[in-house]
């Protein structure tokens, strides 16, 4: 097979043709670096065919360097455009003898490399002979393989087809046999199913629906789920299944509707059984769901819709008619607050109607359970992390009533107005909205249907008309009292009508809220804000200065000015306490400030001339240490006249009484009584209480004190009770200090001995007595006044800022330099005022609290 290959080699080539073929099958041979190489040095039939074997230069080389014979090396190389380029350079004979020496030189290499590799060639020739006849004899052998497959495969395949062919027909008898099952079951279920709808036909009230539904649900699945579509009979059943499902589906809707409607757990639980065993339990509850937010949100839709309300009221889009901006024309009003009222209260009902319906629903499915699989419905209808039936009804409702109560608010000046001023009434409203709901799904063991939180977002919706509410009644009431205490005015002072009028407007605004407690603190609030302004105003109005202080004449303008403001003030102090005082404690503490700043002013209105007075008085009382009660003789025991400082200050009181209490007290009872007291008595009281002390404490400093001085100072002391008695207050009413007036005019006639166990000592306080004691001692045993060189005015300052152990601390001191005088002089025994007064001491020692025994 080599032979006709090497005589091809032989046929001898055009020059042209030579040298390209020689170029391109040597164009991929390496270079020959040592052309001296043997070709016995070739190892194996890998060794390339063409190599120099006599020069060290390849042609190629010098050819790719020549400029003419470089173009035939080039992969584009085209003859015809190396012809032409030959003929137009006029040395086409010059460039063809130079291709001739060039195919020359080429044929010259060319035998060269044959001869040299005659060995190789010859070899490799010899290799594809046995080559050829190896695979001759590969060919005999597939040949006779592919017969043996051949007939292998025709052994093979028909067994193979009829395997095949019996499987698919076993296939499709099993899949008949079960299509024949499944109907014959589907059949006798569909019978059984008849007969019960059936045996219902003529009493209705018989159908077992949660048989029914079993029924229905085993067929539906067994159709649906064997893929028994197509059968003409089945398909047939199919049509009146259908029609009985919706019927099943309408009765136990109709079933369940009635039972949450009438709170019948039992109706709801079968209803809900029925749609179980349907399959449709979720998507019955979500519908319910749906149904029942949809009905509260049309509800309270519905409650505002102004043209719905001006229907219903009839009163029409004409005259009297509701305008653009929701507000009814003129002879509308009415009648369209009536049906505002009227809408809201069904929007309550119905609302109320909802949430209690689907919190039945939820407690029947928490309750109820598969009485096979003991599925617990509502785990059929909610999943993980859902909220609550009543949440989602719920909290569709709150949004949808905040939304309209703020659209309304916004957009209707009516309903804004007639919400605002009857916000009590919204309020109340709501409230009994909650309570009821509440109390209505109060069941043990069961959530009830609205939490806190969610009674606290319903409140929250109306906020806005509870914040525009209390502006209102602020602002009533601010306006009342601008209009009787005007700002630009300070000579003016209100009547008794217009304090009445303040009076009777709080009255009503707590009368209008008092039912609810919360609407109550808020509306205190706003009244607490009022009657601090109240309180500013009036004192602006108050005078001050001399004028306003003085009592030796007759009352002033500006004094009755003064009393008048403080009658009204102490008017609106009496009332409102009254009216606050039928309220529960926690209402009666929002106003107690306010009323506190009303009581402030009023009595700062007078105090300065209650000071005045009382200051007029204790000078006259001080007036007791000019006297001489030291005076011995019948003639002073049998005077029975006042003495000189009491006639002042009875003159003084008659005074004060005539000028000035009689204006203040009430008209009823010039002599205010237990039970009666109001701001100005209480000042009397105290103007009162003060002067009796004030006459004790420095009876008690008289000194000396004869009997004769005993007796006079018992006459004064009558004359005093007498005095504030009948033109102050009432001595039997004022207490401590009337007990202890009465205590020490007994006790200044009992001996120094008898003093030490006399009960009398219990009402008076220590300091008196040890003060009355100094006028039963010796002279050498010097008083405070005495020994720290005071007058009876700076020692009484000073008995009004200390405590009776520091007042002890100061007559200790007396007792002791007494003490040292007499051991000084070696006498050996002290008065018996000394012994007395130490033991009275220390018994107020041993009383006084541990704080002031460190001090």
């Amino acid at each position: 097979m080599a032979s006709p290959a090497l005589d091809r080699s032989q046929i001898p080539p055009s020059p042209l043709q030579r040298l390209s073929t020689f170029k391109d099958r040597t164009s991929n041979l390496p270079p020959i670096a040592n052309s001296s190489a043997t070709p016995n040095s070739a190892t194996s039939t890998t060794t390339p065919l063409l190599s120099s074997t006599t020069t060290t230069t390849s042609p190629l080389d010098a050819f790719a360097s020549d400029p003419v014979f470089s173009a035939f090396l080039s992969s584009d190389f085209d003859s015809a455009r190396f012809s032409s380029q030959a003929l137009s350079s006029g040395s086409a004979a010059a460039r063809a003898e130079k291709l001739e020496e060039g195919i020359r030189l080429l044929e010259k290499q060319l035998r060269s490399e044959v001869l040299s590799r005659h060995d190789d060639l010859l070899a490799q020739l010899s290799s594809l002979k046995d080559a050829e006849s190896a695979l001759s004899v590969v060919r005999s052998g597939i040949s006779t393989l592919q017969v043996s497959v051949n007939r292998v495969r025709q052994e093979i395949a028909d067994p193979h087809r009829q395997i095949r062919f019996k499987t698919v027909q076993l296939s499709n008898i099993h899949h008949t046999a079960e299509l024949l099952q499944f109907t014959v079951k589907f059949l006798r279920l569909s019978k059984k199913l008849r007969e019960l709808m059936a045996a219902a036909a003529s009493e209705p009230e018989r159908l077992d629906l949660s048989k029914a539904a079993q029924f229905h649900r085993e067929i539906q699945m067994l159709y649906e789920e064997n893929s028994l579509q197509g059968i003409a009979v089945l398909d047939d059943e199919m049509s009146w299944l259908s029609e009985t499902g919706n019927r099943l589906r309408t009765e136990a809707m109709k079933l369940l509707e009635k039972g949450l409607e009438g709170q019948n757990q039992s109706e709801v639980g079968s209803g809900l059984q029925v749609f179980y065993h349907l399959g449709e339990l979720r998507s019955t509850v979500d519908a319910l769901i749906n149904k029942y937010r949809s009905q509260g949100v049309k509800c309270v839709a519905a409650a505002l819709d102004m043209k719905a309300i001006s229907a219903s009221s009839g009163v029409g889009f004409g005259p009297g008619g509701v305008q653009r901006s929701g507000t009814p024309q003129i002879g509308g009003g009415a009648k369209a607050k009536d049906a505002l009222w009227q809408r809201m209260n069904n929007c309550m009902d119905q609302i109320r109607a909802i949430v209690v319906a689907v919190w039945n629903l939820q407690r029947v499915l928490s309750k109820k359970r598969d009485p096979y699989t003991h599925v617990l419905y509502l785990n059929e209808v909610m999943q993980e992390g859902d909220p609550i039936l009543t949440d989602r009804v719920w909290e569709a409702i709150v949004k949808s009533f905040a939304s309209q109560m703020k659209s309304a608010f916004s957009t209707s000046s009516f309903v804004k107005e007639i919400l605002t001023l009857g916000y009590p009434k919204l309020i109340s409203m709501l409230e009994n909205l909650l309570e009821t709901i509440s109390r209505e799904t109060d069941a043990k063991g069961v959530l009830p249907a609205i939490s806190p939180e969610g009674r606290d977002q319903m409140v929250s919706a109306i906020d806005i008309f509870q914040t525009a509410f209390l502006a209102l009644c602020l602002s009533r009431l601010s306006d009342l009292v601008n209009s009787i205490f005007p700002v630009s005015s300070r000579g003016s002072v209100p009547t008794k009508d217009q304090i009445s009028r303040i009076v009777l407007r709080i009255q009503e605004e707590i009368e209008a809220v008092k039912l609810d407690g919360h609407l109550t603190l808020l509306v205190l609030r706003e009244i607490g804000k009022v009657l601090i302004l109240l309180a500013e105003r009036a004192e602006y109005q108050i005078s001050t200065g001399p004028e306003a202080r003085q009592v030796t004449a007759p009352a002033t303008a500006l004094q009755l000015k003064n009393f008048t403001l403080c009658q009204h003030l102490q008017e609106i102090h009496t009332r409102v306490s009254s009216i606050v005082s039928e309220l529960p404690t926690v209402a009666s503490n929002v106003l107690s400030p306010s009323l506190g700043v009303i009581y402030g002013v009023a009595c700062d209105s007078v105090t300065s001339l209650f000071q005045a007075m009382l200051d007029r008085l204790e000078a006259c009382i001080l007036q007791i240490h000019d006297q001489n009660f030291g005076v011995h003789g019948m003639d002073a025991a049998m005077d029975n006249s006042a003495s000189p400082y009491m006639e002042e200050l009875q003159k003084c009181v008659l005074h004060f009484r005539s000028e000035f209490l009689s204006r203040l007290l009430p008209s009823k009872a010039r002599v205010i009584g237990a039970g009666t007291e109001n701001i100005c008595t209480t000042l009397v009281r105290r103007m009162a209480s003060r002067v009796l002390i004030f006459f004790i404490r420095h009876a008690a400093l008289v000194r000396p004190l004869s009997e004769s001085g005993k007796l006079r100072m018992a006459r004064d002391m009558a004359e005093l009770e007498l005095a504030v008695g009948q033109n102050l207050f009432p001595v039997q009413q004022i207490g401590a200090p009337y007990r202890a007036l009465r205590a020490f005019r007994p006790v200044i006639f009992l001996e120094t001995s008898q003093l030490g166990a006399s009960p009398l000592l219990q009402d008076l306080p220590p300091s008196v007595i040890l003060h009355h004691l100094y006028s039963r001692g010796p002279e050498e045993l010097q008083s405070p006044i005495q020994r720290n060189g005071l007058t009876p005015l700076q020692y009484s300052l000073w008995l009004d800022s200390q405590g009776e152990d520091q007042i002890w601390k100061g007559i200790k001191a007396t007792l002791d330099d007494y003490a040292a005088k007499v051991r000084a002089r070696g006498d050996k025994e002290f008065s018996p005022v000394y012994p007395l007064m130490l033991q009275l001491g220390s018994l107020l020692t041993e009383n006084a609290p541990v704080s002031q025994k460190s001090s």
